[in-house]
């Protein structure tokens, strides 16, 4: 190939994968529809290669256009972050910083985490994306990605912020009407609110010690829902019991509008322990807003989580 490629083409190319379309890759970049059509056809005739299937209502990549993307996205990513470290060096943090993240943990906890880190960052712009769909940190370009999980080899920091602790609770309404468990198996004969979402309804899982195999809790209620949002409003209410993760539910535990219950036990929805991670591109290659950001991350949560302190003070 005698010409070179216009990178910038390129990083338009990653846009329009990242959006599956030409008019959302437009209003990601502001720019005309028609722009990113030119440029994408003539990397398309600079390559000799068709990279994306145009549809009517998306665009998705061709065999070759997925080989190309998944070998350039990576270079691009470490040519931008070493770029702008070098330009960015003696400078205060600023420029646009992308955050990755579950809906609701971002809803709950990583709002907050911008907003805090916006009043000392103030040339610092975020963009945040929520999804509970897996995302590739690196294929997306985020600048950080918030994981709960077992996380894959991606070549990332991985830094993590606590473990998923999870806890049975209800309101006092409910609890007054229908009494306080005692034991896991009392849980049976309650009304226990239950999310559903891609990997089919949640399950229960309790041990007693954390040397002990969790155990699977056959649980049921008059309610399912594939946001846990609406789980924790019908909870408020006096509805029935959920088992959530601490982060989600820390302020109610606090001010005493959810109880918990059964505090003596380990709870999970998975037979296995989990943590929640923050990734990031090595500390040599992450910029002066990726390390700010990080920074305020480790600090505004602390050890143990801000969201756990209300189980390490003893509440029930």
């Amino acid at each position: 190939m005698k010409d070179n490629i216009d990178l910038n083409a390129l990083r338009v190319f990653r846009q329009v994968v990242e959006t599956e379309s030409f008019t959302a890759a437009a209003q990601r970049g502001q720019r005309a529809v028609s722009s990113i059509s030119r440029q994408i056809a003539a990397l398309e005739k600079r390559l000799g290669q068709q990279l994306f299937y145009r549809h009517t209502r998306a665009v998705t990549l061709t065999e070759a256009g997925q080989r190309y993307f998944e070998q350039i996205a990576p270079l691009i990513d470490q040519l931008d972050a070493a770029t702008e470290a070098v330009f960015s060096a003696d400078q205060p943090a600023s420029g646009l910083l992308t955050i990755n993240a579950p809906v609701a943990f971002g809803e709950r906890q990583v709002v907050r985490l911008v907003y805090s880190f916006r009043q000392r960052y103030p040339l610092v712009r975020t963009e945040l994306r929520l999804t509970d769909a897996f995302v590739d940190p690196v294929r997306s370009g985020a600048d950080v990605s918030f994981r709960v999980g077992q996380l894959d080899d991606s070549g990332l920091i991985s830094r993590p912020l606590g473990p998923m602790n999870y806890v049975v609770a209800a309101a006092p309404a409910y609890l007054d009407h229908h009494g306080i468990p005692q034991t896991p198996s009392d849980l049976l004969s309650h009304d226990c609110l239950r999310y559903q979402g891609t990997y089919g309804r949640q399950h229960w899982y309790w041990r007693r010690h954390s040397d002990q195999a969790f155990e699977k809790l056959e649980v049921d209620g008059s309610l399912y829902s594939d946001d846990s949002l609406s789980l924790r409003a019908a909870a408020l209410l006096g509805h029935g019991l959920i088992l959530f993760p601490t982060w989600l539910i820390d302020r109610e535990l606090e001010d005493g509008s959810l109880i918990r219950v059964l505090g003596e036990w380990h709870w999970e929805v998975v037979p296995d322990t989990r943590r929640i991670h923050l990734l990031y591109p090595g500390a040599r290659l992450a910029p002066p807003k990726t390390a700010a950001f990080v920074s305020h991350v480790l600090d505004s949560i602390g050890s143990p989580p801000v969201w756990d302190r209300v189980l390490s003070a003893g509440m029930q």
